[in-house]
Parts: C-alpha cells; sequence; structure tokens
C-alpha cells in the first residue's frame, strides 16, 4: 500500500481559509499572495484527492468532505504545535498580566491556563478581573498587558477571538418568563448584555422592570435561581439551576457578542506574546480537545472556532 503524506503548510492554509471563508484574509495573514493561497489549496485537493470547497458560493465554503478534513487538519495542527511548544517551552519566562471579567474567568479560560502553566511552567501569570470598558482602558495605557473582554459599542481594535450566542434564562422549576411586567436580572447601564435584553423586549412591545442589578454575573445567577428575574447570559455559562427561555414570540431571539482580545502597545514582554498568541488561537477551538502550546514566535495564529464549555457565571 502507497502512503500519501501532507505537508503542514498546507493543511495550516486550509484552516484559514475554512475559518475566515476569504482567501483574501488567509493571505494577509500568512504573508502570502492569493494566487499561491489558491494554488495551496488545489494542491492540497489534489493530495487528498477530493473537492474541500464547493464551486457554487461567492466565498469559500466547505463540501462535505471538506468538513471531514478541517476537523482532523485542526487536530494534526494542534498535536505539531504542542510537540514544538513543549521542546521550546523552558525557554520561554516572565510575568504577564491578563486583564478579563470574571466571566471568562470562570468560565472560559480555566482549562486553558491550566494547560498553559503545564506547558510554559517558567511563566507567571497574574489575572486581574474588571468589566470590559475599564481593561479596554488598563490594556491601551500599559497597565495590563493582555485584556480578553465583551466588545461593547464603541471599541476599537483587538481581535476577534469568538462570538458568543446570548441566551434568554430563568431558573429551574420556576416561571419569571411569565411574569408581567417580565423581571430583569442585569448587568450595569452600559453593558451590551443589558442593552440587547431591553432592545428585544421593547421591540416586541413587552414590558419589564428591573428586579436586580448586579456588577457581578454571581448576583444575577443569585435573583435567577431564586425564580426572581430573567436575565441574558452567553451560552456557555448556562449550568445546573438554570434553564434556556424557548418562547420567541415572547423573548425574541439575542444577537451573538463578540469577545476582543488586545494586547498593550508596543508590547516588548516575550511572555506577553506567548500567552497572547496561546489565547488567540485556543479560545476559538469548538473540541475540548488537549490543548498545544504556541511558543515559536513565527507561528502563525491561523482562527479555529469558538470553545462552549459549561462551567459557572460572572462581569462582562
Amino acid at each position: 500500500m502507497q502512503h500519501r503524506s501532507l505537508e503542514l503548510r498546507l493543511l495550516r492554509s486550509f484552516l484559514c481559509v475554512a475559518e475566515t471563508r476569504s482567501v483574501t484574509e488567509t493571505a494577509r495573514r500568512m504573508g502570502r499572495s492569493q494566487p499561491a493561497i489558491t494554488l495551496q489549496i488545489a494542491k492540497l485537493e489534489e493530495q487528498i484527492g477530493r473537492k474541500l470547497f464547493r464551486d457554487d458560493t461567492r466565498r469559500p465554503s466547505l463540501t462535505n468532505d471538506g468538513d471531514m478534513v478541517l476537523s482532523y487538519a485542526k487536530a494534526i495542527l494542534q498535536l505539531h504545535d504542542e510537540m514544538l511548544g513543549r521542546l521550546s517551552a523552558p525557554d520561554v519566562e516572565g510575568h504577564v498580566v491578563l486583564g478579563t471579567p470574571d466571566l471568562y474567568a470562570a468560565y472560559l479560560l480555566p482549562s486553558i491556563l491550566a494547560l498553559f502553566r503545564e506547558s510554559f511552567p517558567r511563566i507567571q501569570v497574574e489575572l486581574r478581573c474588571s468589566l470590559s470598558t475599564p481593561l479596554v482602558g488598563l490594556v491601551q495605557r500599559g497597565e495590563v498587558d493582555i485584556a480578553l473582554v465583551t466588545r461593547m459599542r464603541g471599541f476599537t481594535g483587538g481581535e476577534l477571538v469568538r462570538e458568543e450566542p446570548l441566551v434568554w434564562i430563568e431558573g429551574e422549576g420556576h416561571q419569571a418568563s411569565l411574569m408581567h411586567p417580565v423581571p430583569l436580572a442585569l448587568l450595569p447601564p452600559g453593558n451590551i448584555y443589558r442593552d440587547h435584553a431591553i432592545e428585544q423586549l421593547e421591540r416586541a412591545g413587552r414590558k419589564w422592570r428591573i428586579a436586580c442589578i448586579s456588577d457581578s454575573v454571581g448576583g444575577l445567577q443569585a435573583a435567577v435561581f431564586a425564580g426572581m428575574a430573567v436575565t441574558v447570559l452567553g451560552r456557555s455559562a448556562v449550568v445546573a439551576g438554570m434553564q434556556e427561555i424557548h418562547m420567541p414570540e415572547l423573548f425574541p431571539p439575542l444577537p451573538k457578542v463578540g469577545l476582543l482580545l488586545y494586547e498593550a502597545p508596543g508590547l516588548q514582554n516575550e511572555a506577553a506574546k506567548t500567552l497572547h498568541r496561546y489565547l488567540s488561537r485556543y479560545i476559538r477551538l469548538e473540541d475540548d480537545l488537549a490543548l498545544p502550546a504556541l511558543s515559536d514566535p513565527g507561528w502563525d495564529a491561523s482562527p479555529a472556532r469558538g470553545v462552549d464549555r459549561a462551567v459557572p457565571a460572572a462581569p462582562l
């Protein structure tokens, strides 16, 4: 039996085109020309012997075979990068200040940071929890090295690393959703979760009242668990004791919110750059796989999709 080998650079270009749905953006990220990326995809299809992208769409869209290859490409590149990262991890050391709302500190980052610490034992990460708006100011002034925040109206810059679906939530066994006016547990004014909740209810002609305002999502949870109120959170923050509300005529569907990753201007801290590359890629992962360490400074963090994990809540 003749064994075929696939080139990792072709898989990396394929992964980036599949996730961005743009040859132009892939060329920019890879530092190559658009024709070069197109040739790489054609070469990969020739090596595999299958069509990976459909011809009948304006933007790159995967075929069924392309979907299958995408899942394997992610795993192959993750293992490859993990091996290289672990071999070079001892050479990277330093101190990093990472700012994020406590929602992400509690639900999204624990497993990622735990594996980062295993891969880079000489990098010390200091976690600083705050709301998104003040964190953007802190990172822009260089008071924190990296910030992972919720994209608010008026935010500029930052790298979009995930889009989180928002959902209506009430406590299990309670019927706060049937109360009139609708009792709401919300974060303070200026938060995008709050804005979307009120906008959608008013668009549907529903009357509402404030039952709870909390700087922390822990306060919102308390109101929900007690049956006092309905709230809006990202789907990944739904835990035992909560239930999604599926009544679109009363609670219209909510949009997704973006998660932005910022780094301080002129950042020269190699430890911080290493963590930034790690987060940039692995916050996007949708499968709970082993998370590789990206300590090669020249590695190009092509985007993958977001990770959905069910772990407990907190502010945005």
